[in-house]
C-alpha cells in the first residue's frame, strides 16, 4: 500500500506558483497497477519522484507497506564515469542481490553490446533508459514507479520491454505513466488523473480515461488557490 496524506507540493519558476500536489489524500493498494495521467507539466514524473523518495514535498506524508522502486527509466542517478556494468553491480549491493546475476540479466535485455562495458557518460538517453529499466525489473520490489519506459527502443524492443513488465506484475503492483492509452488499457486496472494540483481515482479505466481526454480538450483552469495562501 502506498497512501498519499495531505500531500502537498508547490514549485516557483519564474516569479510564479505552479502547484503540483493540493493537499492530495489517495491510497494505492499493494498488488494494483494503476495508471497515472495528465496533460504535459501536470505533475506525473514529480509525484512519482515524491513517492521513491527522490523529491521532496512540502506537507503532508507518504506511507508505504513495501517496497517501492526509483522511478524506472529515471537514469539520473547513475555515475557517469563508471560503465554500465559496473553502476548495475554498485545498485545490486545498494538492494542486496546477487551482482553477478543482476548484471547478467541487464546485460542480456539492455542489449547494449559492448557499451555496457563503456562509462554510461558516452550513452545516448535511450541507452540510459534501457539500462535503468533493465536494471530496476532485475530487482524485486512490491511497487514499481514507471514514467514512460516501454517507449524506449524500435517496436521489436518495447514488445520485450512490455512483457518483462507484465511477467513483473504477477507478483507485484505499479503506477504507470504512459501517453499511450492503448498501454493504459492493457496494463492498468485503475486509473489516476491529475489536473491543478488534485487527484482523481478511478476503478474503472475507461471511466478515468475520458476524464483525461476530456481535460485534453479543453485548456488547463486556474488551480485554485492554497488554504495558507487564500488566508492571507
Amino acid at each position: 500500500m502506498i497512501a498519499l496524506r495531505d500531500l502537498s507540493k508547490t514549485y516557483v519558476l519564474n516569479g510564479k506558483r505552479k502547484i503540483v500536489a493540493d493537499r492530495i489524500n489517495a491510497v494505492f493498494p499493494t498488488g494494483s497497477v494503476v495508471g497515472l495521467l495528465g496533460r504535459n507539466g501536470a505533475g506525473k514524473s514529480s509525484l512519482l519522484r515524491m513517492i521513491a523518495g527522490t523529491m521532496g514535498y512540502d506537507s503532508g506524508e507518504i506511507q508505504t507497506d513495501g517496497t517501492v522502486s526509483w522511478p524506472v527509466g529515471f537514469s539520473g542517478s547513475f555515475h557517469a564515469d563508471l560503465t554500465g556494468s559496473q553502476n548495475v553491480r554498485f545498485i545490486a549491493r545498494i538492494y542486496g542481490v546477487d551482482s553477478d546475476a543482476l548484471t547478467a540479466s541487464v546485460r542480456d535485455f539492455a542489449e547494449l553490446g559492448q557499451h555496457f562495458n563503456l562509462p554510461v557518460r558516452s550513452y545516448s538517453s535511450g541507452m540510459r533508459s534501457r539500462l535503468a529499466f533493465g536494471t530496476s525489473m532485475g530487482i524485486a520490489f512490491d511497487t514499481y514507479l514507471v514514467d514512460e519506459v516501454t517507449a524506449v527502443g524500435d517496436a521489436a524492443f518495447r514488445e520485450k520491454s512490455e512483457k518483462v513488465f507484465t511477467e513483473r506484475m504477477q507478483d507485484s503492483g505499479a503506477i504507470i505513466v504512459s501517453h499511450s492509452l492503448p498501454q493504459i488499457r492493457r496494463l492498468c486496472e485503475s486509473v489516476a488523473v491529475i489536473e491543478n494540483g488534485q487527484l482523481h481515482l478511478y476503478d474503472d479505466v475507461e471511466d478515468g480515461i475520458r476524464h483525461h481526454e476530456e481535460l485534453m480538450h479543453v485548456g488547463p483552469s486556474a488551480p485554485a488557490a492554497p488554504a495558507a495562501a487564500a488566508a492571507k
